[in-house]
């Protein structure tokens, strides 16, 4: 029996294992069995494992003292697929990025300082850079706080994310197509990398409000399977081949708000429509906004001009997320772009994984 030291942590609205790069194995094939191991990959409950079932509960943050100048620590992002013995490490998690922050100062790979702390972070998936401050009152991480997020009951101490250079973060492109519109099976979308690769389609143009619940469209199996169709042929004009394993890019329908914020969401990931906004879809969303005759930009052109250049709100289907845009002039690939949320440590201590899991590694 194996076993590993880990901090469960809830990150956002994501939950899952924090881990040192150190204490799992350096052969990533070894890794990832461990991992699928750990988490009890291949069960709808994970039952086997300390995996919840769901792909917002099948997280791993992976995190390592950095080599970059640019950096303190590297975090590797692992989504633990659920039902499947498979592991994916395409895309960066922006909930699971809350948690890291406070692990590293607690593991001693950032000193502490008073009363806030700036992690420098570089996420490996995407060599995306993200500076995160994080409360350390007397130089020690504090969890506890008021602040409240949409879609995570109670509050905790505020995590500010700030997403330093998102734009082309998979394609190297913030419109990988090279087009502000695309067409795939007769439906109009935006394909845009901008922390997130994703697909955004007019709600409307599938037939939906914009309003419905996961489970509704989740359940709607004519609605998917057009939108995996979609996802597919988008996938594959964005540069990334065939797409029918991967997470990445991600289908997102919008439409117009009706809670006072500046636009709706649905978002999928890529074959369940997400609760409430994974973050790197938010900031991908929001920087949308702000680009001439996209598909979102057209959706909220009767909203006031401040909604497109600086504050932009989401409406998702737990309550709404912010994130606060910073152009640099027209350069909307200099964007960045800062949202505010909260983590929580829920046990620190060793998960056991069986020694015969490495019989899997061929």
């Amino acid at each position: 029996m194996f076993n590993i030291p880990c901090v469960l942590m809830r990150g956002g609205t994501s939950k899952g294992p924090v881990i040192l790069a150190s204490d799992l194995p350096d052969n990533i094939q070894e890794r990832d069995i461990v991992l699928l191991n750990l988490m009890g990959a291949g069960h709808e409950l994970e039952i086997d494992g300390i995996g919840g079932g769901s792909p917002q509960t099948s997280k791993v943050a992976i995190v390592s003292a950095s080599d970059s100048p640019d950096a303190d620590i590297d975090y590797l992002f692992v989504q633990v697929m659920v039902k499947e013995r498979r592991v994916d490490t395409t895309p960066n998690c922006g909930n699971m990025l809350c948690a890291v922050g406070p692990f590293a100062i607690e593991k001693g790979l950032v000193a502490p300082k008073n009363p806030v702390t700036t992690v420098r972070i570089r996420n490996l998936n995407t060599g995306t850079l993200v500076n995160v401050e994080v409360q350390t009152p007397d130089f020690k991480v504090t969890y506890d706080g008021d602040t409240q997020i949409d879609g995570v009951p109670g509050s905790a101490a505020p995590i500010g994310l700030t997403f330093l250079n998102s734009a082309g973060c998979k394609t190297g492109k913030l419109l990988p197509t090279g087009n502000t519109i695309d067409v795939f099976d007769g439906i109009e979308v935006t394909c845009i990398d901008m922390a997130m690769p994703m697909i955004l389609i007019d709600a409307h143009q599938m037939g939906k409000m914009g309003g419905e619940s996961p489970s509704e469209l989740d359940f709607d199996l004519v609605f998917m399977q057009r939108l995996e169709k979609i996802r597919l042929k988008a996938g594959a004009a964005m540069g990334f081949g065939d797409v029918t394993g991967k997470v990445i890019p991600k289908p997102v329908l919008l439409s117009k708000p009706t809670e006072g914020g500046t636009i709706k969401v649905r978002y999928f990931m890529p074959h369940n429509c997400h609760k409430s906004l994974a973050i790197t879809g938010s900031i991908g969303i929001s920087t949308a906004t702000i680009i001439k005759g996209s598909v979102a930009q057209k959706i909220i052109s009767s909203q006031p001009e401040y909604a497109l250049t600086s504050i932009v709100t989401i409406e998702h289907p737990s309550g709404k997320i912010t994130v606060s845009l910073l152009k640099d002039g027209n350069q909307i690939e200099n964007t960045q772009a800062a949202v505010l949320r909260t983590a929580r440590k829920l046990f620190e201590g060793n998960v056991c994984v069986p020694e015969v899991a490495l019989a899997e590694v061929i």
